[in-house]
Protein backbone atom coordinates (compact mmCIF):
# COMPACT_ATOMS: atom_id res chain seq x y z
CA UNK A 1 0.00 0.00 0.00
CA UNK A 2 1.34 3.25 -1.16
CA UNK A 3 1.25 6.37 0.88
CA UNK A 4 0.57 9.54 -0.31
CA UNK A 5 1.75 12.87 1.33
CA UNK A 6 0.51 16.25 0.76
CA UNK A 7 2.86 19.25 0.28
CA UNK A 8 1.49 22.57 1.14
CA UNK A 9 3.59 26.20 0.69
CA UNK A 10 2.91 28.77 2.23
CA UNK A 11 4.69 31.25 -0.60
CA UNK A 12 3.13 32.11 -3.76
CA UNK A 13 6.27 33.30 -4.84
CA UNK A 14 7.58 32.14 -8.80
CA UNK A 15 11.11 31.42 -7.60
CA UNK A 16 9.95 30.95 -3.95
CA UNK A 17 12.96 29.39 -2.07
CA UNK A 18 10.62 28.08 0.10
CA UNK A 19 8.49 25.69 -2.87
CA UNK A 20 12.37 24.85 -3.76
CA UNK A 21 13.53 23.31 -0.88
CA UNK A 22 10.44 21.97 0.05
CA UNK A 23 10.12 19.89 -3.44
CA UNK A 24 13.80 18.94 -3.09
CA UNK A 25 13.20 17.66 0.54
CA UNK A 26 9.80 15.93 -0.38
CA UNK A 27 12.13 14.42 -3.25
CA UNK A 28 13.92 12.44 -0.38
CA UNK A 29 10.99 10.45 1.01
CA UNK A 30 10.82 6.51 0.09
CA UNK A 31 10.02 6.03 -4.04
CA UNK A 32 7.18 3.79 -3.28
CA UNK A 33 6.03 7.47 -1.13
CA UNK A 34 3.79 9.88 -3.80
CA UNK A 35 3.73 13.47 -3.03
CA UNK A 36 0.65 15.49 -3.56
CA UNK A 37 1.41 19.39 -4.20
CA UNK A 38 -1.92 20.67 -2.94
CA UNK A 39 -2.41 24.70 -4.30
CA UNK A 40 -3.33 27.55 -1.42
CA UNK A 41 -3.41 30.01 -3.67
CA UNK A 42 -6.67 30.41 -5.35
CA UNK A 43 -8.31 29.43 -2.18
CA UNK A 44 -11.04 32.00 -1.39
CA UNK A 45 -10.92 34.11 2.35
CA UNK A 46 -12.74 32.02 4.77
CA UNK A 47 -16.24 32.80 5.75
CA UNK A 48 -18.06 30.33 8.29
CA UNK A 49 -21.57 32.03 6.76
CA UNK A 50 -20.81 30.06 3.65
CA UNK A 51 -19.96 27.12 5.41
CA UNK A 52 -23.28 27.57 7.36
CA UNK A 53 -25.23 28.29 4.22
CA UNK A 54 -24.18 25.52 2.37
CA UNK A 55 -22.23 27.62 -0.18
CA UNK A 56 -19.22 26.90 0.32
CA UNK A 57 -17.17 27.71 -2.92
CA UNK A 58 -15.78 25.24 -5.51
CA UNK A 59 -11.74 25.96 -4.53
CA UNK A 60 -12.49 24.86 -0.97
CA UNK A 61 -14.48 21.78 -1.53
CA UNK A 62 -12.04 21.16 -3.91
CA UNK A 63 -9.24 21.40 -1.22
CA UNK A 64 -11.01 20.11 1.10
CA UNK A 65 -10.77 16.71 -1.19
CA UNK A 66 -7.34 16.98 -1.97
CA UNK A 67 -6.12 17.28 1.59
CA UNK A 68 -8.63 14.08 2.71
CA UNK A 69 -6.97 11.92 0.23
CA UNK A 70 -2.99 12.15 1.22
CA UNK A 71 -2.20 10.41 4.63
CA UNK A 72 0.23 12.61 5.83
CA UNK A 73 1.28 16.19 5.11
CA UNK A 74 4.93 18.27 4.68
CA UNK A 75 3.92 22.30 5.50
CA UNK A 76 7.23 24.59 4.34
CA UNK A 77 6.79 28.16 5.15
CA UNK A 78 8.55 31.88 4.97
CA UNK A 79 8.65 33.97 7.76
CA UNK A 80 6.41 37.11 7.31
CA UNK A 81 6.19 39.60 10.02
CA UNK A 82 7.07 36.38 13.04
CA UNK A 83 4.07 34.68 11.45
CA UNK A 84 3.08 32.35 8.74
CA UNK A 85 1.63 33.95 5.66
CA UNK A 86 -1.92 34.61 5.61
CA UNK A 87 -2.45 32.25 2.61
CA UNK A 88 -0.83 28.85 4.27
CA UNK A 89 -3.29 30.63 7.57
CA UNK A 90 -6.40 30.51 5.35
CA UNK A 91 -5.63 27.22 4.09
CA UNK A 92 -6.07 25.62 7.49
CA UNK A 93 -8.90 27.30 8.29
CA UNK A 94 -10.58 26.13 5.27
CA UNK A 95 -9.49 23.05 5.81
CA UNK A 96 -10.43 22.90 9.71
CA UNK A 97 -14.21 23.75 9.15
CA UNK A 98 -17.08 23.05 9.00
CA UNK A 99 -16.66 22.67 12.74
CA UNK A 100 -16.16 18.91 13.23
CA UNK A 101 -15.62 18.32 9.90
CA UNK A 102 -11.88 19.03 9.66
CA UNK A 103 -9.58 17.31 6.83
CA UNK A 104 -6.39 17.95 8.91
CA UNK A 105 -6.78 15.59 12.09
CA UNK A 106 -4.86 13.08 12.85
CA UNK A 107 -2.91 13.54 10.20
CA UNK A 108 1.01 13.19 10.76
CA UNK A 109 3.02 16.14 9.87
CA UNK A 110 6.27 18.10 9.45
CA UNK A 111 7.05 21.50 9.32
CA UNK A 112 10.11 23.39 7.18
CA UNK A 113 10.21 27.02 7.70
CA UNK A 114 12.84 28.92 5.30
CA UNK A 115 14.10 31.99 5.56
CA UNK A 116 17.04 34.21 3.91
CA UNK A 117 17.76 35.81 7.34
CA UNK A 118 20.01 34.16 10.42
CA UNK A 119 16.71 33.36 12.29
CA UNK A 120 15.16 31.13 10.26
CA UNK A 121 11.65 31.43 10.01
CA UNK A 122 11.79 30.22 14.21
CA UNK A 123 8.71 32.36 14.11
CA UNK A 124 6.61 31.01 11.77
CA UNK A 125 7.56 27.37 12.51
CA UNK A 126 6.04 27.88 15.88
CA UNK A 127 2.98 29.26 15.27
CA UNK A 128 2.05 26.92 12.34
CA UNK A 129 2.90 24.04 15.29
CA UNK A 130 0.59 25.78 17.30
CA UNK A 131 -2.27 25.85 15.21
CA UNK A 132 -1.28 21.93 14.48
CA UNK A 133 -1.45 20.69 17.80
CA UNK A 134 -4.80 22.19 17.66
CA UNK A 135 -5.69 20.97 15.02
CA UNK A 136 -5.00 17.06 16.36
CA UNK A 137 -2.12 16.44 13.75
CA UNK A 138 0.67 14.48 15.21
CA UNK A 139 3.82 16.97 14.24
CA UNK A 140 7.82 15.65 13.73
CA UNK A 141 8.95 17.00 17.32
CA UNK A 142 12.82 16.68 16.42
CA UNK A 143 14.12 17.81 14.42
CA UNK A 144 13.09 20.99 14.14
CA UNK A 145 13.89 21.81 10.16
CA UNK A 146 14.79 25.58 10.62
CA UNK A 147 16.42 26.77 7.06
CA UNK A 148 18.15 30.12 7.29
CA UNK A 149 19.99 32.17 4.95
CA UNK A 150 19.03 30.07 2.71
CA UNK A 151 20.43 32.03 -0.29
CA UNK A 152 24.26 30.17 0.89
CA UNK A 153 22.76 26.67 0.43
CA UNK A 154 20.63 27.15 -3.54
CA UNK A 155 22.34 27.63 -6.28
CA UNK A 156 21.24 30.04 -9.16
CA UNK A 157 18.60 26.92 -9.95
CA UNK A 158 17.73 26.90 -6.34
CA UNK A 159 19.46 23.63 -5.96
CA UNK A 160 20.65 22.91 -2.58
CA UNK A 161 24.30 22.46 -3.13
CA UNK A 162 25.12 22.07 0.81
CA UNK A 163 25.47 17.81 1.46
CA UNK A 164 25.10 18.74 5.36
CA UNK A 165 21.86 20.32 4.72
CA UNK A 166 20.51 17.64 2.49
CA UNK A 167 22.14 15.05 5.37
CA UNK A 168 19.90 16.89 7.54
CA UNK A 169 16.92 16.88 5.47
CA UNK A 170 16.94 13.34 4.98
CA UNK A 171 17.39 12.44 8.64
CA UNK A 172 13.79 14.71 8.91
CA UNK A 173 12.36 12.93 6.57
CA UNK A 174 13.27 9.43 7.73
CA UNK A 175 11.97 11.03 11.41
CA UNK A 176 8.80 11.96 9.12
CA UNK A 177 8.51 8.33 7.57
CA UNK A 178 8.49 6.68 11.07
CA UNK A 179 5.96 8.62 12.66
CA UNK A 180 3.24 7.83 9.43
CA UNK A 181 3.93 4.70 10.22
CA UNK A 182 2.53 4.78 13.49
CA UNK A 183 -0.43 6.23 12.51
CA UNK A 184 -1.57 4.84 9.10
CA UNK A 185 -4.35 3.27 9.11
Amino acid sequence: MSTTVGLIVGSLRKNSYTRAVARQTAALLPKDYEVKEINIGDLDLYNQDLDDENRAPENWKKFREEVQSVDAVIFATPEYNRSIPGVLKNAIDVGSRPYGASVWDKKPAIILSVSPGAISGFGANHHLRQSLVFLNMPVVQQPEVYLGNVTNILDDNLKITNEGTLGFLQSAMDTFVRLINRYKK
